[in-house]
């Protein structure tokens, strides 16, 4: 049977194995990207119910939090790339000091970045074309989840480092968990206390009724909690990362902090730049209306159920590709980047096709405007040939990530969205509308899909030793 510690030990591997080993590794990592898509569903669903005003406003700022939260997620990565190279070569000792700095390292900089998204809160909505009727409403949404974000980066550093060193059971569990707290907490905080019938017998349900709020506030909860239990797990369970009763300095030194800026840089630019041109969609979107801003964020979280897999299988391959790199085995780290990305085109090709199909009824369930399903049905349509390419350049990222390469995929992305998307959208967008918007948005996908491959098939993206 194949496991991990089969990299790090030197023993040969079948491709059977190896495919064993990636999809042992993918599905878990998928489940917990499906729980978090349908933690968003929950949310757009409830917040849809609301009406077309409160949808929009999440929908404006939606984006910027992207942003936010990606930069933070990059900053994590540069060390638990670090953790899968020295588990890969066998130094736990070494493992367990990067994450002492790491810790340290990603709540100071995340508390850096929560300041900076408190400053602009009250103005970024006005910023992004909203108008005085759904700006309130986006600024405190926004407020709320920039408040939390050292709790969320010590999330994602958490779970990085138990992915990291093979462990994506725990994260994928811990993730489910926090999908149903997320669905109490937002019903509770979300609606007002009501009457329902249960067995004829006349039944009250307690609420909040904070609305908007609510649903920021539920799924921060669920967040935090989530981010609890995660630190819990690799400080006192994991064998290879466990700090408890152990001494070590937690003070961040200069050559660890230099290589995760090595490895994170280049993702926290390329992440700001991409957001930065999603934001720039926004504000494409926004003089369309109130329909198009909320149908555009409904189909944003619905079309997630294609690619959130694979970003599953993309953190697998990272650490396939990290612990093979970090052992030597340059012959493995191949052959893993190779099945980890044509697993990722099956998987989303099929989730394509599942989009396309049952679109209409992801929209209903998401809003009650007919307006506003109908044409988050047309523009899903439209994404959903682009699903396969996507997968391309999601798991091949996740590959060129493992052995620590991130500059050129980097630019990569830059240059497709800024120089393909954009300037497709705003033309397409005067005479199409929102429909405009997503074809620019499925021919970048194509064409940025196409770019990863043909590096991945050059093989010159694995460092000289």
């Amino acid at each position: 049977m194949a496991d991990i510690s089969m990299i790090r030990e030197g023993k040969s591997m079948t491709f059977r194995q190896q495919l064993r080993l990636t999809v042992m590794l993918s599905l878990p990592a998928m489940l917990a990207q499906l729980s978090s898509i349908l933690m968003q569903y929950i949310d757009a669903s409830m917040v849809g119910r609301l009406g077309a005003d409160d949808s929009a406003s999440i929908g404006l700022v939606s984006t910027s939090l992207w942003l936010f939260w990606g930069i933070c997620s990059a900053a994590t990565t540069g060390f638990s790339v670090q953790v899968a190279h020295k588990v890969g070569a066998k130094d736990i000792e070494g493992a367990r000091d990067v994450l002492r700095q790491a810790l340290v390292a990603c709540m100071l900089f995340s508390l850096a970045i929560m300041a900076v998204g408190i400053a602009i809160s009250g103005r970024l909505p006005y910023w992004l074309g909203g108008t005085d009727s759904i700006s309130p409403r986006a600024s405190l949404y926004f407020l709320v989840f920039v408040s939390a974000l050292p709790l969320l980066t010590m999330n994602y550093l958490a779970g990085g480092m138990l992915r990291c060193v093979g462990n994506i059971k725990v994260p994928s569990m811990l993730n489910v968990l926090m999908c149903v707290m997320d669905c109490i907490f937002n019903f509770i905080l979300i609606f007002p206390s009501r009457q329902i019938e249960l067995f004829g017998m006349p039944v009250t349900i307690p609420g909040a009724g904070l609305g908007v709020l609510g649903a920021a506030l539920g799924t921060v909860l669920a967040e935090a909690v989530t981010a609890l239990l995660m630190l819990y797990w690799v400080y006192c369970r994991q064998p290879e990362l466990r700090l408890r009763g152990l001494h070590g300095s937690y003070r961040p030194r200069i050559p660890v902090l230099r290589k995760a800026s090595i490895i994170s840089a280049p993702m926290t630019i390329e992440h700001a730049v991409i957001c930065g041109a999603q934001i720039a969609v926004t504000m494409i979107v926004a003089p369309l209306g109130v329909v198009a801003i909320a149908a555009n964020a409904f189909a944003v979280t619905a079309e997630s159920l294609c690619y959130m897999p694979g970003y599953g299988i993309g953190d697998a391959a990272t650490t396939l590709v990290g612990q093979s790199f970090g052992a030597g085995r340059r012959n493995l780290v191949k052959r893993f980047a190779y099945i980890t990305v044509g697993l990722g085109m099956i998987v989303m090709t099929i989730m394509g096709v599942a989009m396309w199909i049952v679109a209409p009824y992801i929209m209903e369930l998401m809003t009650p405007v007919n307006s506003i399903s109908q044409l988050g049905t047309e523009i899903l349509r439209i994404e959903a040939w682009a699903e396969p390419m996507f997968a391309a350049s999601i798991v091949a990222y996740g590959v060129f990530v493992g052995v620590g390469g991130t500059t050129l995929p980097a630019i990569m992305n830059f240059g497709s969205i800024w120089v393909v998307r954009l300037p497709l959208a705003w033309i397409l967008s005067r005479s199409m509308g929102l429909k405009g918007v997503w074809i620019a948005m499925c021919a970048e996908l194509i064409f940025r899909g196409s770019i990863f491959l043909i590096r991945l098939l050059r093989n010159r993206w694995i460092p000289r030793p």
